[in-house]
């Protein structure tokens, strides 16, 4: 998504310099640098439809290629593939859980980033790097919009089709730490109501069975044991008819 093209173009020559020449690999990019003309959400499901390599990378503009190339790229994806033939989207930064954040990355100011063990099981990743895999045929929500969390949406739907995401040490300068504004926020808020109501305990109904789901293993429980009460007094009930 190419806002300022000086620095698109910085970005590109670190990976042409770096092994992911045009023989190998195909560049897309969207048009945003005289005004948004098209938003993340939209942009990258447009990317992923159109994208022919096996492995799609989606990065931000300001992120440049140091010491890790595309043999190292290919030898953390080989890893990956080895350890856990399932995985569908991987980054250079995430989180498990609370507590549980994982980063290789450098910064302008000269910090280095780098916390936990490789490859490393994540629910979310960052934007600012991410490498999805083409055969997961993933995309992001249609339902959703802007600049933020494209990353977090992604891993979800990864998951919800039975995927792996992880955190690899792959290493790059990112000039941005990025920033929490209110179209963050009101991001943030939009993508919790999404998912809320997803995951919300309910009832379902087909031609020919009824289920519930819940997250909550005890209201799992709880509901389990009144079905089975239920449907037990009904067959008791029916028996004693059945007799009479």
């Amino acid at each position: 998504m190419v806002t300022d093209w000086g620095e698109y173009n910085e970005m590109l020559q670190s990976f042409l310099n770096k092994g992911f020449d045009r023989t190998r690999c195909e560049y897309l990019h969207i048009d945003n640098s005289t005004g948004n003309t098209i938003e993340a959400y939209k942009g990258i499901n447009l990317f992923l439809r159109q994208s022919k390599g096996e492995f799609i990378i989606v990065c931000h503009q300001d992120v440049l290629l140091l010491q890790d190339d595309l043999v190292k790229l290919q030898q953390k994806i080989c890893l990956l593939e080895k350890m856990d033939a399932n995985w569908a989207v991987c980054g250079n930064a995430g989180a498990l859980g609370p507590n549980n954040i994982v980063y290789h990355i450098s910064y302008p100011d000269g910090a280095f980033a780098n916390k936990g063990s490789f490859p490393h099981r994540v629910t979310a990743l960052d934007e600012n790097f991410l490498v999805i895999k083409n055969s997961a045929l993933l995309s992001v929500s249609d339902d959703l919009e802007g600049f933020h969390l494209y990353a977090v949406d992604l891993c979800l739907h990864a998951e919800l089709n039975g995927k792996m995401c992880y955190a690899i040490d792959f290493h790059l300068l990112h000039k941005s730490r990025g920033k929490v504004d209110q179209e963050y926020l009101n991001l943030r808020r939009k993508l919790i109501q999404k998912y809320n109501s997803f995951f919300r305990t309910r009832w379902i109904q087909t031609p020919t069975t009824v289920f519930h789901l819940s997250g909550n293993w005890l209201e799992r429980l709880l509901l389990g044991n009144a079905i089975s009460l239920f449907f037990a007094r009904m067959y008791n009930g029916l028996k004693k008819r059945l007799k009479r």
